[in-house]
Parts: C-alpha cells; sequence; structure tokens
C-alpha cells in the first residue's frame, strides 16, 4: 500500500446556474452546467497506523473543522478503518469565490483516502458521504463536464455533440467575497426560472442563459459589478459563477488585463474535459 500521495483539488466554474425552486427544507433546487477549470489546490496525504486525523495548512489558514477532515472522518466511518492520515493543503482556489474550492478538496479527500486505506468504496458510496457535507462535491467525483440539477445531487454527463470546444477564460475574484447562506436568503432572489435542458445550453454554450444569484449578489457585493465592467470594457462578456463573488469570461487572445486593480486575484484558465483522478475509484458514474 502507498503511504503517500499528492493530489490536484480543480476548481469549478457554472457556465450558468438557474434557480427553478425552492424545496419545503428550504434546499433551492437549480440547474447548471459545471465545467472544471485548470486552477487548483494541492493535498498531501500520508498514512498514519493511529487512526488520527490531522491537518497542516501550507498556504492560507483554514477553519479548524474544515470540509477535508469532515469528509476524511466520515470516510474512516464509513469504511470501518482504523488507520488515519495526515493532510496537508496547499490553498490556491480563493473563498468565497463560488468555485468550489471546499468541496473539491474534500471530493479529492475522500478519492485519495479510499485508495490510501485501500477502502476500494464504489463511486456511488463516495458520493453519498459526500452529499451529506456538501451539495457540490458528488459533481468533483464524478469528474466531468456536467448538467447538474436538483441541490446539485442529479448529475448527467454532456455527450461528446453536447460538449462546448476547450475555452480560454479569465477568471477574476475580487477582494470581497460573498457568504452563501446570505444570497440564499435574500427575499429578493429569484427563485422561478423556466426549466432548462442539456440540449438547450448545447446549442449555445457559454452564451446560454445567466446566473439567477448575480443580481442579490450584487447589491450585496458592489465590487463584482466593478470587474464586469472592467472586462466589459475589455470586450470580454463577463457573468458571476456560483454564489461566490468571482466573475469570468472567454478571453481573446488580444486581452490585456495588466491594469486591473492589485487585490483582484486573476487568472487566465482551462477548461478541463475530466478531473485528474477520474478512474481512482471503482465505478465509471455516480449512477
Amino acid at each position: 500500500m502507498q503511504a503517500i500521495y499528492d493530489v490536484p483539488a480543480p476548481a469549478k466554474l457554472n457556465l450558468f446556474l438557474h434557480i427553478t425552486g425552492q424545496r419545503d427544507d428550504g434546499y433551492h433546487l437549480l440547474e447548471s452546467v459545471f465545467t472544471l477549470i485548470d486552477w487548483h489546490d494541492t493535498l498531501h496525504f500520508e498514512l498514519r497506523q493511529d487512526g488520527q486525523i490531522t491537518r497542516e495548512d501550507l498556504s492560507a489558514p483554514l477553519p479548524p473543522d474544515d470540509l477535508c477532515t469532515r469528509a476524511a472522518r466520515a470516510l474512516q466511518h464509513a469504511g470501518g478503518t482504523h488507520l488515519g492520515a495526515h493532510i496537508g493543503i496547499y490553498k490556491r482556489v480563493p473563498a468565497q469565490a463560488g468555485m468550489g474550492g471546499g468541496s473539491s478538496d474534500a471530493a479529492s479527500t475522500l478519492l485519495a483516502l479510499n485508495r490510501l486505506w485501500g477502502l476500494n468504496l464504489p463511486l456511488s458510496q463516495l458520493s453519498a458521504i459526500g452529499l451529506k457535507l456538501g451539495a457540490d462535491i458528488p459533481f468533483f467525483l464524478f469528474g466531468k463536464m456536467a448538467f447538474v440539477s436538483g441541490i446539485g445531487d442529479i448529475i448527467q454527463p454532456l455527450d461528446s455533440q453536447q460538449l462546448p470546444p476547450q475555452a480560454t477564460l479569465a477568471v477574476v475574484k475580487p477582494e470581497a467575497g460573498l457568504d452563501t447562506k446570505e444570497i440564499f436568503s435574500n427575499p429578493f432572489l429569484k427563485r422561478d426560472s423556466k426549466h432548462a435542458t442539456i440540449e438547450d445550453f448545447a446549442a449555445t454554450h457559454h452564451q446560454f442563459g445567466g446566473n439567477d444569484l448575480q443580481p442579490v449578489a450584487q447589491a450585496l457585493c458592489p465590487e463584482i459589478k466593478k470587474v464586469i465592467d472592467f472586462l466589459k470594457s475589455k470586450e470580454m462578456d463577463a457573468r458571476m459563477t456560483g454564489s461566490g463573488s468571482a466573475v469570468f469570461a472567454q478571453m481573446p487572445h488580444t486581452a490585456d488585463l495588466t491594469d486591473a486593480p492589485s487585490a483582484w486575484k486573476i487568472k487566465v484558465c482551462k477548461t478541463l474535459a475530466v478531473h485528474p483522478l477520474v478512474g481512482w475509484a471503482t465505478e465509471k458514474d455516480i449512477g
């Protein structure tokens, strides 16, 4: 059994995000297309024989009980193992950006520890564990561009005819972040978008739909509109991703972003066809 792994945890973007309703338990029903991008955290795992789960922050400090440690403990319990792990986290993906950084870290934790501990749990079981921790985690476990609906738990892959070509995107995170709960609890949030389909998206790809959270988010965080206006001045059609403050746009080869405010985090990213850890679990889909 290999005792050490270093694995990536790529971020995601919502190419569109529509809210179609709300359940009685408060969870919102959404429709979106998620794509992975090559902006990623790096996670380091070392096997421990004493059953302890320890964590080391290799860059930005994280909360004491972050999603990675919670995912590790949940997997440890589900697998009935007495093994433990030391986890090192090098954060690159910004927090409160709507890019799923914490969920991606948790998904990579489940995949890496499933292998490190020799549990061989199927992807469907890992997904069930992940869903209890965060709605985006099953997507990262699935590991491919997908049409996501429900509360994030219904994942439909896009076939080769529906996939957009690989894109170069400018992703910009302003200094301010956004709290997901604050957006979803806002009374002015649009919650009645018409249902979309994969075919609707495939007809226009990056031009399809919008982000229903964006009007509320811009009211809460005016910096978002500043980013959108900045990218518009560069002839780039930008929109917000997820429920955070990050904004993205397809990037022309001639675009120059060097005059952006220094407090903004900017990365030119490529979309990823598949997650780097696809195949680390024993099922091809989460069924």
